[in-house]
C-alpha cells in the first residue's frame, strides 16, 4: 500500500540521518515530518531488532516491515460468528452486538474478541443490498405501496383488457409478504386491502409506512404530510400510527421497493400467460404464488420470510380487535340554509342552530353521523333514497308544529270543534290532487277558530257547506260579515211543471209507443 510504503521510506531516512549523520532525535523529527515520539519509537524497534546502519541491500520494504512490525499468526481454530443468525437477532427488542458477543463466547470460548467479532458483522452486512441495511424491530413497521407493473383482467364482452392494481405490503423486521389485486387505487379499495392485510398477518405492527399517494395523503408534504381522515381511523381501529414516507425518497420505504419488484418477478411474471375475467380468481392465484414466495428461503439470509415472521414478527404484533374495521368515510360539509348536509345526494338534518356553519360528516354503509368542533350533533340510519332524513328536534319551533300536521289529524281536530267543521274538513282534504294542499287552508279554518271561537267557526262552516262553497275564504268572509250569526233559510222548493196542451208528458210516449208496436 502506498501509505506503507511511505512509512518504511521515512524509517529508513530516520536511521540514516540518526547513524550517519548524528543529528539529534529533534532535528531528525523536524527533518523526517514525523514527532520526537515517533523517531524514539523507530530507532528503539530498529534496536531491539538487531538493525544497524547501513541496512543489508537485500532488506526490502517488505523484510523490513516485517521484522520491525511483527504480528501474531492468526488464529485458524476460531469458529466465525454466524452473521445471518445476528442479523436476525438484533431485530428484537433490546438485543445488541454485547449481548450477542457475550453469547458467542458461551459457545466458542477462544473465539473473537468484541471488536472484531464486530467488524466481521459489519463486513457482512456491507455485502448485502442496500435495501436490505436498515434493521428494523421486531412489530415496529409495516411498508406499503402499489407496484407500477399492474396484473390486468379481460372483458369478457369486448376482449379488452382492464388493467387492476397490485397492492403490496411487508413487515420489515422478517420481510413477510402480502399482496393481492385491488380494482383502483382509490379508498375503499385501499382501506379493504389493509384489512386483509392485517388479518393475513395475524395482527398490526406499530407504524404503518405508506407512500404518499391521494387515498392515503390529503396535503402532501415532506415534513408534515396530512393523512386522510378516514385512514387515520383504520389505523387506529388496529392499533397503528401512520407515518407517510418522504415524497420522492424510495429509501424511506427500501423494504417496499425491493419486496414490489420481488413480487413482480415471483407473481406478476408468473401469470402473465393466464387469463383471468375476475379480481377473485385473480387473487387466488397471487395468494397460492405469496405463500410460496414466503416459504421460500431467502438467497442472503438461508431463512424463508415465513420463518422470520414466525420467530419475529408474531409474537410482538398487536392482536387483531374484536370487531372488524367497518370503512367510513369523512365530508366536509357546510350546514344549507334547510339546515340539511348532502351526502351523496341525501339530505340529513342538524340542530337548526347550525345554518350555514362547517361541519363534518362520517358515513358508513349503515350510519350518518355529524360532528362540530369534534363533538357529534347529529345520527342517521344510511339511506339512499331522495326522501331527505329530517328529525323532530332539529327543526324550528314552526317548521316542527307544521310537519306535524297529517290529514287524519287535521280531521280529528275538526271533529272536536264540530261535525260541520270536520264535514267541511274533509272535503278540503278529499278535493285537493294530494292531500298537503289543503294543509294550508285547513291550518287558515284552525287560526279561524283561535279568533272567534268553536260555536261560531262551526256555525259558519254549516253555512259555506249550505252554498257549496268548501273553501277558506268563503269561511272567513261568512265569519267577517257575521252572517254565521243568520238562520240558514232551507232551499226553495223546486216549481211543478205546469199543465199545458202543448206538455204532453211521460205518459203520452209511453201510450204512443205501445199503439206502435200494436200495429207490428
Amino acid at each position: 500500500m502506498p501509505a506503507r510504503r511511505l512509512q518504511m521510506r521515512k524509517i529508513r531516512e530516520v536511521l540514516r540521518l540518526k547513524h550517519e549523520r548524528g543529528l539529534s532525535h529533534q532535528a531528525v523529527a523536524g527533518a523526517c515530518g514525523v514527532g520526537v515520539g515517533t523517531v524514539n519509537r523507530y530507532l528503539q524497534r530498529a534496536a531491539q531488532c538487531g538493525l544497524v546502519w547501513p541496512l543489508p541491500a537485500e532488506l526490502d520494504d517488505a523484510a523490513l516491515d516485517a521484522r520491525l512490525f511483527r504480528r501474531p499468526a492468526p488464529v485458524q481454530d476460531r469458529a466465525r460468528p454466524d452473521c445471518a443468525y445476528i442479523h436476525r437477532e438484533r431485530k428484537r427488542d433490546g438485543v445488541t452486538l454485547q449481548l450477542l458477543w457475550e453469547e458467542y463466547l458461551q459457545v466458542h470460548s477462544n473465539g473473537y474478541r468484541y471488536t472484531q467479532f464486530c467488524e466481521i458483522y459489519h463486513q457482512w452486512v456491507r455485502r448485502l443490498r442496500p435495501s436490505m441495511r436498515q434493521v428494523h424491530r421486531a412489530g415496529e413497521k409495516t411498508f406499503i405501496d402499489f407496484s407500477g407493473k399492474r396484473p390486468s383482467l379481460v372483458d369478457r364482452r369486448t376482449g379488452e383488457l382492464r388493467p387492476v392494481e397490485l397492492f403490496v405490503a411487508v413487515l420489515g423486521a422478517s420481510s413477510f409478504t402480502y399482496a393481492e389485486a385491488t380494482a383502483t387505487q382509490q379508498l375503499p379499495d385501499w382501506v379493504n386491502a389493509h384489512i386483509r392485510m392485517v388479518e393475513y398477518f395475524g395482527g398490526a405492527t406499530t407504524l404503518w409506512i405508506p407512500d404518499q399517494l391521494k387515498s392515503a395523503i390529503t396535503r402532501p408534504c415532506r415534513y408534515e404530510a396530512g393523512v386522510n381522515r378516514s385512514y387515520e381511523d383504520l389505523a387506529a381501529h388496529y392499533g397503528a400510527v401512520v407515518l407517510p414516507a418522504r415524497p420522492r425518497k424510495p429509501r424511506d420505504k427500501a423494504a417496499v421497493e425491493n419486496t414490489v419488484l420481488i413480487a413482480q418477478r415471483w407473481i406478476l411474471a408468473r401469470l402473465r400467460n393466464r387469463t383471468f375475467f375476475e379480481l377473485g380468481p385473480l387473487n387466488q392465484a397471487i395468494r397460492v404464488l405469496l405463500d410460496e414466495l414466503n416459504d421460500r428461503p431467502m438467497q442472503k439470509l438461508g431463512i424463508s420470510r415465513r420463518a422470520q415472521y414466525e420467530q419475529l414478527d408474531r409474537p410482538a404484533l398487536r392482536p387483531l380487535p374484536a370487531t372488524r374495521y367497518v370503512l367510513a368515510q369523512w365530508k366536509l360539509c357546510r350546514v344549507n340554509i334547510d339546515y340539511h348536509v348532502e351526502v351523496e345526494r341525501h339530505f340529513y338534518s342538524v340542530p337548526y342552530q347550525l345554518v350555514r356553519e362547517q361541519v363534518e360528516v362520517r358515513y358508513t354503509t349503515n350510519t350518518v353521523e355529524v360532528f362540530h368542533r369534534d363533538k357529534r350533533i347529529a345520527s342517521h340510519r344510511r339511506r339512499y333514497d331522495r326522501q331527505p332524513s329530517t328529525v323532530a328536534e332539529h327543526m324550528p319551533s314552526a317548521h316542527r308544529a307544521h310537519a306535524e300536521w297529517t290529514p287524519s289529524r287535521l280531521i280529528r281536530w275538526a271533529n272536536t270543534v264540530g261535525p260541520e267543521t270536520g264535514k267541511l274538513v274533509s272535503r278540503i282534504l278529499e278535493s285537493r290532487p294530494h292531500p298537503e294542499q289543503g294543509y294550508r287552508a285547513c291550518l287558515g279554518i284552525i287560526e279561524q277558530g283561535r279568533r272567534y271561537g268553536n260555536i261560531r267557526l262551526e256555525a259558519a262552516c254549516a253555512r259555506a257547506l249550505s252554498l257549496g262553497s268548501c273553501r277558506y275564504h268563503t269561511v272567513k268572509n261568512i265569519l267577517t260579515a257575521g252572517q254565521d250569526r243568520l238562520p240558514i233559510e232551507p232551499p226553495a222548493e223546486t216549481n211543478p211543471t205546469p199543465a199545458h196542451d202543448n206538455i204532453r208528458g211521460a205518459d203520452y210516449y209511453a201510450a204512443a209507443t205501445t199503439t206502435k208496436e200494436d200495429r207490428c
